[in-house]
């Protein structure tokens, strides 16, 4: 096939249809009508030679050639994309664009409301969209553009993405103030006596309890939600202990009655990176957002 004979515009219609799996969507998605796209759906059917989406039941499933195709095409029209946009002029005070970011909400709550304070002084018309981060990477999110940037605590970071460091983190115990199995300091016996909440995330093990598995002990976790806000609450109106990101226990500390412990053992701090993908290092709009997150949105010392 010459490639210079082939009308790339049918590529941006396979992409929609593999991501869409549907005619009419794919036409939304494209803002062209829906005759358009079957019209785009014939022609690379022909020039392929294969009926590329099949009709099976309700939906359209991708046959084997399309499936092969799908990577390499999203690939290349995303490069071609970041390319035209790397030599873009940025200017940020007259900036409308918009950016999706997956955050915990612990993230949002730290993070969020010093970054937006300082766009609406130097980017008044940017546009965030935050998505709830599930613990893995949303590494497909982040390749089909889907995301913009994500920011959280990730242990394994594929290569084709970029990492930047911007924040160290360390855990505290929260408990209610006048809660009856705590003093002044708490050591590991004490620790072990009292029923725990734990902040799961969606994960299957946590920091604290890899390091106590590790030293064949065990606590008593007796009550799981993946939500940290509504865990300082419950912990502030029960006999529950939770281990909490530092400034998240100090933020809710100065709002409700808890009293903050150190841990009665030693996990260091752990990382909080802004993940983006590696081939967006050239578009200044995101690397300019990049370096504002660093500046204004990291988290204190602990």
């Amino acid at each position: 096939m010459n490639i210079y004979n082939f009308d790339l515009n049918l590529l941006r219609v396979l992409d929609a249809l593999l991501r869409e799996r549907n005619v009419s969507r794919a036409a939304e998605r494209l803002s062209l009508s829906q005759p358009a796209v079957s019209n785009a759906l014939n022609r690379l059917r022909e020039l392929l030679d294969d009926p590329l989406l099949v009709r099976v039941g309700r939906v359209m499933q991708p046959t084997p050639r399309a499936l092969g195709l799908e990577a390499p095409i999203r690939d290349a029209l995303q490069q071609i994309e970041h390319t035209l946009n790397a030599g873009d002029f940025f200017d940020p005070a007259t900036s409308r664009q918009r950016f999706v970011i997956a955050v915990t909400d612990y993230v949002e709550l730290i993070c969020m409301p010093a970054l937006m304070a300082h766009l609406a002084q130097a980017a008044p018309g940017i546009q965030l969209a935050i998505e709830h981060l599930t613990p893995s990477l949303p590494a497909d999110a982040l390749d089909d553009g889907e995301l913009d940037l994500v920011l959280g605590r990730f242990v394994d970071v594929p290569a084709r993405f970029h990492t930047r460091h911007w924040a160290s983190e360390t855990l505290r115990v929260a408990v209610r103030r006048g809660h009856p199995l705590i003093g002044e300091r708490l050591d590991l016996p004490g620790f072990l006596r009292l029923r725990h909440l734990w902040v799961h995330g969606g994960q299957t093990r946590g920091m604290v309890d890899q390091w106590l598995e590790d030293q064949g002990l065990e606590r008593d976790v007796v009550y799981t939600t993946p939500n940290y806000l509504q865990a300082a609450h419950i912990v502030a109106s029960s006999d529950l202990a939770a281990v909490l990101p530092t400034q998240l226990a100090r933020h809710f500390a100065k709002l409700l009655p808890l009293q903050l412990l150190e841990l009665p053992f030693d996990l260091g701090t752990f990382r909080l990176d802004i993940v983006s993908i590696a081939q967006r290092e050239r578009d200044a709009a995101l690397q300019w957002l990049i370096e504002q997150v660093v500046a204004v949105g990291g988290v204190t010392k602990p």
